[in-house]
Order: C-alpha cells, then sequence, then structure tokens
C-alpha cells in the first residue's frame, strides 16, 4: 500500500472518523511489469466489472431520485449529487461494508478517468446549447442584469466569507487560502445557463418576458464565468509567473479557434448537412476535434473542460447541433455524468460543521446569507428598468440556480488544497440549497391560478368598440397562417380599434437541447444556418405572410415567435404566452386540411390533441379555424353567417361575427334558432350533475336565456339597423332527437357563405345536442360544429368555432369524453 500525503482523489473524503473507510487514505499501487500493456494486473477482470457496478448504483439511484423529485422540477443535477452523497462519512459511508462493496479503493483511478471524460463531453454539449450570436446581440438591459449579478454577489459572498473565518476562527481556525476566497466568490457569481434553461422549459415559462430576461443573463454570467475559471485555473498551480502566460496562451487558443476554426468547421459542416453526406467517419472526425481541444488547453495549464467548452461553443448551431445532441445526450446525461456529480456527493462531511460549531444554527445561517447577494443585486438592476418587485424576485432566484461550473470550480478547489473541509461543506450546501429552492419559490410567486385570474375580462365580447383587439395565433405551418390572415382581415382592424397579432410558430421537441436553442433566439430568422427541425424556412414564410399582411392594413402590428416544446405540454406554454401578451382570442388550426380533391384531409392527429388541451383552461377566449379555401377580402367580398341558439360561447361569436360585420366587404347574416319541443322541456335536467342544485340550475338556465335576449336585442337595436351589410331572422325548430339538426343546417346553408362562425357550447342545454356530441368526431368543434365541417354535410364554408373564456369551465370531464373517442396517445 503506498500512502498519498498530498494527493486526494475526487472519492477522498477529508478527515474521516476513525472507523470511516481508512482504505481511502491509500490503494495498492503494485504493478504486474509482466504485463507490458495494462502494468495493472488483470483490468478486464478486476477493473471493468467494478466500475460496472459503481455506474449502476450511480445510474439507478440518481434515477429513483429524479423520480421522486420530477413534480418539483428540480434539475437532474441535484438527484445524481445525492446519489453520491448517500454514500458519504456522514451517511451511509460509515458502514465500510457498503461503501467498500461498491467503491473499492483499487477502482478509484478507473472511475476517475471515467467521470473526467464524462464531465468533459457534458461540458461539450453545453457549449453547443449556447449562441454567441445571441451573446453579442444580447442587449443592455440583460448585460446590466447580467453585470449587477455577478459583482453583487462575488462582493457580499466575500464578505460573508471573511466574517465566517472571523467568527469560527478562535475554536477552529478554517483553512481558506486568498486564492480559495476568490473560488467561492466565482461559485457564487455563476449560473448554470443550461440548468435554468431547462428549469424554465419545465415551469412553462421559458417564453415569457421573466423567462427571456432569465435565460439571456444567465448565458452572460455562464460566458462569464467560463472567462474567470481560465483565469484561476493556472493561477491555483503556485508556479510562479507561469500563471499569467498559461492564461495569456490559453486566451489566444480560444481566439484562434473563434475567428480561424470556427469559419472552417462551419462551411464545412454546413456544406456537408446541405448535401446530407454525413455519416459515421464525419461525427468520428468531431469526436478527434474535441479531444484534440480539450488537450491543448489542458497542456497551456487551464483544465481540459475549457478546450470541450470552446469546441461546442465554435461549433455551428442548427441542424448538425440537433444532430449531435441526438446522439450524445442519452448517453451523456442518462450514463456517464452521473458517476461525476456521485463522486461530489461523496465529499459531504457534515461532522466537519459541528467540528467548528457546536450549533447547527450558524452553518445553516451562512448557506442562507450566501444566497441573499444574487437576489439583491437582481431587484437592484429590475428596479433600475421598471420592473416588478416580484419580477426582481423570481429572476434573482432564477440566476441563484447553479450548474457544472460551479461543480468543478469547487472541485478543482477542494483538490487543490484551497478549502477546508467546512468551507467546503458549506459551499456544496450552498450549491445544493440555490438550486433546490428555485423551482418551488417560483411556482409559489407565478401560481397559473393566480396570473389567470386577472384575465376574467378578457374576451371580445367585453371588450370596448375603441380598444385593441389582441389576438394569438397559433399555426404549424405557413399554408395555416395565410388562412389566419384572411380571418384576422375581417377582423376590421382601424386606427380607432388597432389589431395586435402575437403569431406563435409550434414546433415539436422531439429531442433534448434543440428548443434551448430556438428559445434563446429573439428572431431566429436573422440567424444563419441550418433550420431547427426544419422549421427555419416555415418560420420565414410566415413572418413574411404577417409582414406582407401588416403592409397592407396600417392598423395591424405583429411579433412572430417559435414556441419549441412536447406536443403533450405545449398548450402550456400557449397558455403564458397568451398571458402574457394579454389576448383576447387564441386562434388554433384545425387538424385537418383541404386536399386539391376540395375535401379535409387529416394532416396531423396530434394537432387535434393541442387544440382540446388549450381547450382546458384557457386565459382567453379560444377560436379553431377550419379553412375550406377562405379568400382574401383584397379579393373579394366576404359572406358571414352566425348561427346562434344560446350561451356564453354562442355570445362571444356573435361579439366577432359583429365586429367582422364592420368591415366594408363582408355581410353578415345572423341566424337565432329558438329550439322547442319535449326534450327542451327538460333541459333542465340534461347538465345537472349537482343533485342538491335544482334551483340553481333552473335559475341559472334562466339567467342565461336573460343574457341571451339581452345580447341579441342590443344586436338588433345598434347593428341591424345601422348597418345595411347586417341581416338577422329567427326560425323557431322543434327537436326531438337532434336528427333534426342537420336537416336545418341544410336548409340554412343554401344561399351559400363563405364562413360559418358557431359556439362551441352552442344549444349545450338541450339533451338532443348534448346527445349528439357522444358521436361527434372532432368533440373540440361541439356538436353544431362537428355536422358544418364533416364531409357528408357538402358545404364548401369554412368554419370558426369559438369558445368564451370562463373561470368556471370543468375540464376534466371534457377530458374524459375526448379521450374515450380518440387515440389515447395523442392526448
Amino acid at each position: 500500500m503506498a500512502t498519498l500525503a498530498n494527493f486526494r482523489p475526487p472519492y477522498s473524503i477529508p478527515n474521516p472518523p476513525p472507523d470511516a473507510i481508512p482504505e481511502l487514505a491509500c490503494y495498492n499501487s503494485t504493478m504486474d511489469l509482466s504485463n507490458n500493456i495494462w502494468r495493472g494486473g488483470n483490468v478486464i477482470g478486476e477493473r471493468v466489472p467494478l466500475l460496472s457496478i459503481q455506474i449502476a448504483y450511480s445510474v439507478l439511484l440518481s434515477s429513483i431520485f429524479h423520480r421522486i423529485f420530477k413534480s418539483f422540477h428540480l434539475p437532474l443535477m441535484v438527484s445524481q449529487i445525492l446519489s453520491g452523497a448517500i454514500l458519504s462519512s456522514s451517511l451511509m459511508g460509515r458502514v465500510p461494508g457498503i461503501f467498500n462493496t461498491l467503491y473499492r479503493p483499487e477502482g478509484i483511478l478507473a472511475v476517475e478517468t471515467f467521470a473526467n471524460l464524462g464531465v468533459m463531453y457534458y461540458v461539450f454539449l453545453n457549449g453547443l446549447e449556447m449562441n454567441c450570436d445571441t451573446i453579442i446581440r444580447s442587449s443592455k438591459k440583460a448585460i446590466t442584469i447580467a453585470l449587477v449579478c455577478i459583482l453583487i454577489p462575488m462582493l457580499g459572498g466575500a464578505g460573508f466569507l471573511a466574517l465566517e473565518h472571523r467568527v469560527s476562527g478562535g475554536s477552529a481556525k478554517p483553512t481558506v487560502s486568498t486564492k480559495g476566497y476568490f473560488f467561492c466568490c466565482a461559485i457564487l457569481a455563476v449560473t448554470g445557463f443550461p440548468v435554468v434553461a431547462r428549469l424554465l422549459s419545465g415551469l412553462k415559462i421559458l417564453y415569457t418576458r421573466l423567462g427571456k430576461d432569465a435565460l439571456t443573463a444567465a448565458m452572460l454570467i455562464d460566458a462569464y464565468g467560463w472567462i474567470v475559471f481560465t483565469i484561476l485555473i493556472p493561477y491555483s498551480h503556485d508556479r510562479g509567473g507561469k500563471p499569467l502566460l498559461s492564461a495569456i496562451c490559453t486566451f489566444l487558443f480560444i481566439v484562434f479557434c473563434f475567428y480561424v476554426v470556427r469559419p472552417i468547421l462551419t462551411l464545412i459542416i454546413n456544406r456537408k448537412i446541405r448535401l446530407e453526406t454525413w455519416d459515421s467517419s464525419g461525427l468520428l472526425d468531431v469526436m478527434v476535434g474535441l479531444f484534440i481541444c480539450s488537450s491543448i488547453t489542458d497542456f497551456l495549464g487551464a483544465h481540459h473542460v475549457v478546450g470541450a467548452f470552446v469546441y461546442g461553443l465554435i461549433l455551428p448551431s442548427g441542424k448538425f447541433a440537433d444532430l449531435m445532441m441526438e446522439i450524445l445526450d442519452d448517453v451523456v446525461t442518462a450514463l456517464i455524468v452521473p458517476i461525476y456529480f456521485a463522486s461530489f456527493g461523496f465529499r459531504l462531511h457534515l461532522e466537519a460543521l459541528w467540528a467548528v460549531h457546536n450549533s447547527v444554527l450558524f452553518p445553516v445561517l451562512m448557506v442562507l446569507l450566501l444566497t441573499i447577494p444574487k437576489v439583491l443585486g437582481s431587484m437592484l438592476a429590475t428596479f433600475y428598468f421598471g420592473m416588478s418587485a416580484r419580477d426582481g424576485l423570481g429572476l434573482g432566484l432564477l440566476l441563484n440556480t447553479k450548474g457544472i461550473m460551479a461543480v468543478i470550480m469547487l472541485s478543482v478547489a477542494w483538490d487543490k488544497n484551497l478549502l477546508d473541509p467546512y468551507a467546503f461543506t458549506i459551499m456544496m450546501l450552498a450549491i445544493l440549497f440555490m438550486t433546490v429552492l428555485v423551482s418551488p419559490l417560483i411556482n409559489v410567486i407565478y401560481k397559473p391560478k393566480l396570473r389567470f385570474m386577472q384575465t376574467q375580462q378578457r374576451t371580445v365580447q367585453k371588450l370596448r368598440n375603441d380598444a385593441e383587439l389582441r389576438v394569438a395565433v397559433c399555426v404549424h405551418n405557413a399554408h395555416q397562417a395565410t388562412g389566419m390572415i384572411h380571418v384576422l382581415e375581417a377582423t376590421n382592424a382601424t386606427r380607432i380599434s388597432p389589431l395586435q397579432v402575437s403569431v406563435l410558430h409550434l414546433v415539436e421537441l422531439t429531442r433534448h437541447g434543440t428548443g434551448l436553442l430556438v428559445a434563446q433566439m429573439d428572431n431566429p430568422s436573422s440567424v444563419q444556418g441550418e433550420s431547427h427541425y426544419g422549421s427555419q424556412e416555415e418560420f420565414e414564410s410566415i413572418s413574411k405572410a404577417f409582414e406582407e399582411f401588416s403592409e397592407e392594413y396600417n392598423a395591424v402590428r405583429f411579433e412572430t415567435s417559435s414556441i419549441v416544446s412536447t406536443y403533450e405540454s405545449i398548450h402550456e406554454d400557449i397558455y403564458t404566452v397568451t398571458q402574457e401578451k394579454r389576448a383576447n382570442l387564441v386562434l388554433l388550426p384545425f387538424h385537418k386540411q383541404l386536399s386539391s380533391e376540395g375535401v379535409l384531409d387529416t394532416t396531423n392527429n396530434a394537432f387535434s390533441g393541442i387544440n382540446q388541451n388549450v381547450m382546458q383552461q384557457p386565459p382567453c377566449s379560444v377560436g379553431i379555424f377550419v379553412n375550406r379555401g377562405l379568400d382574401s377580402l383584397l379579393k373579394t367580398k366576404m359572406s358571414i353567417i352566425m348561427i346562434f341558439i344560446g350561451g356564453p360561447d354562442d355570445r362571444e361569436a356573435l361579439s366577432i361575427a359583429w365586429r367582422m360585420a364592420g368591415h366594408s366587404c363582408t355581410m353578415l347574416h345572423v341566424v337565432r334558432l329558438l329550439l322547442s319541443g319535449t326534450e327542451v322541456a327538460e333541459e333542465e335536467k340534461a347538465f345537472h350533475s349537482d343533485s342538491n342544485g335544482l334551483l340553481s340550475t333552473v335559475m341559472d338556465s334562466v339567467m342565461q336565456k336573460e343574457l341571451d335576449d339581452e345580447q341579441i336585442l342590443h344586436f338588433r337595436h345598434k347593428g341591424v339597423h345601422n348597418n345595411d351589410s347586417i341581416s338577422y331572422s329567427e326560425k323557431e325548430v322543434k327537436i326531438e332527437t337532434g336528427e333534426e339538426i342537420p336537416l336545418i343546417l341544410n336548409e340554412i346553408d343554401k344561399p351559400g357563405y363563405d364562413l360559418y362562425i358557431l359556439g362551441q357550447g352552442s344549444g349545450k342545454n338541450y339533451t338532443a345536442l348534448q346527445k349528439l356530441l357522444e358521436w361527434c368526431d372532432n368533440p373540440e368543434l361541439g356538436a353544431m360544429g362537428d355536422i358544418v365541417a364533416s364531409t357528408s354535410f357538402g358545404t364548401s364554408s369554412s368554419l370558426l368555432v369559438v369558445q368564451q373564456y370562463s373561470m368556471e369551465r370543468k375540464p376534466k370531464g371534457y377530458r374524459k369524453k375526448c379521450s374515450k373517442r380518440n387515440d389515447p396517445a395523442i392526448l
């Protein structure tokens, strides 16, 4: 056994108790000179099985923790660190037999090599996720927030650490060198950009103003962290004047990579991507470049991860980055990196805290104090830019999130003997506390229900005539954008009542990382290179179409952005952006598209699931547009029919139709169906689910009838009498089974119309119409809308189905009905 006096491997535990894992102070260095290849005995027979057990333990336990913490949106890094902390000297590490089963001393070097290889790949992927162009184009606001959130934590952290050193110096005299203070201050200042991006995505605030500010500031702070890390590493070696030379050479190499290597690689890679000539040999060449850059920075005196990060940063984003993420991310993040984070957790040494202070209160107070400076700095910066205190607090919490950079810095400081066990444990607990604290507090600060409570008046019906109409338009492709523009044309935007359009290009996130690349781009169309998921050309076509639309109508303003998320959760991003834009109406495209034969063919069944999800609890009214070739008002006049039966959805649909009737090229015909019959007499029982509330159901039905009459009376008085292009008629219809409804619609449709406008819940209080919902192919359109959209109806009219916003909407039953009639995979 060879004692290691000055070398502390990643899994060593500082000052372990006498009965806890004494073997970690040394390991067997006996060499078998007869084995000229391995020079270490039977590597395959001894090291590989042990390494496999170590990997299996780290991956399995971190996966279990991650499943437990997933509902709290905690980063995977936290679970991986905790999996190692379980075997620390403070916990299960006190039982030598358990620890030695998994981490025998002779396997330390093998697992250390494996862990460092993993962190090199992980940092390389982090570099791929960042975008240099976005850093260069950062706004003054983002730069200011980043600078304040760097300087104040460094100064405040230094002050708190100095205070702690003075307070505890009389009892145990912790040994923290001057260089150790620099490392600690840098750790407090840095932010984990990839962790913040995934956290924002999980919390569904990535596309809000707060999310964009946090993401840009985190990216700038992360870039600063790498610069500081590149400087600190050479100076941690303590080699006289060489550290300065090492830092200068490293920066010169980085400049060479950006200005010489990057243009060459971008040209070669983009050409291969465009010609689709990528093969396994090309990817192998990319990996060789990773090892070369890492070796050069390590040779220059910096850390090898600096080269890996720079190499990932200079490679082109877009399709190539997607390809690399698809190949490497699952293996690196789920298989290799847990070993590195677990090694970080092994070093947790709670006994060091008790050795310095007899009470746990002071270490806890220190951890809390270390989290304050960045929150304080963020609130000061946001106050300067006129943001609310809540946004400042949320931004400060998000920027307190730590990532791989903080872990690497702390590990290097420990390996270089710059921190004693007490200071190391305090900083480790601070990293965990800051990262764990973010998600629960952000959920408390930004509760979706509280945000939506502020939007109860966000309907078209309650919008003043001289108020701006705000519409969020969701599209998947340029063809859908053209149809949506024709609907927006009909809304009659004027200088008195302008139209503000937020165009949301919905892109499916099928691979890890790409959503982060798109999300950080304020203007994706300005980014050169290949498209993300092939959506760049679509995005540019959509932007161009709306730009031409705004040029034709001076009262129209628009902004286009991409939302990249899984189809199962993209409706939550739509909610967030819609609330952020204070929209009155969300327009969604139908999942079927008009074919060359003149019939509606399904484009993607998943679009139907998105529409149904959006209609569950939206923050404003929702409209689904079924396009059967609706033409532009610049080319033809539009004939619109609105069928009114009753209910809040019909009142909202009438308000939209009335607004459209103000355009000089539209004609509106409103038909009110007065339903009667034996089924109508039982309408109170049709929708009543509370056995104790028969009287309330009747009263609600009476109130809805009064609101319907009031809306129709107002429409006839101010609309029909003042506009020759508006007509109104009533039709009394006796319904018994619901089979009469298609006959009625066929009779109404005889003159032919360009656009139908219907309420999604038309006639929901009538049992006959309620029964029709059970046979609907498209329940999101309602009973009447499903009939009009069906091929058997035979009309060539387009259709707009409207659902009015209501806080009292109960989505669970609707969701349950939908799941019975549709493929569960879609929902």
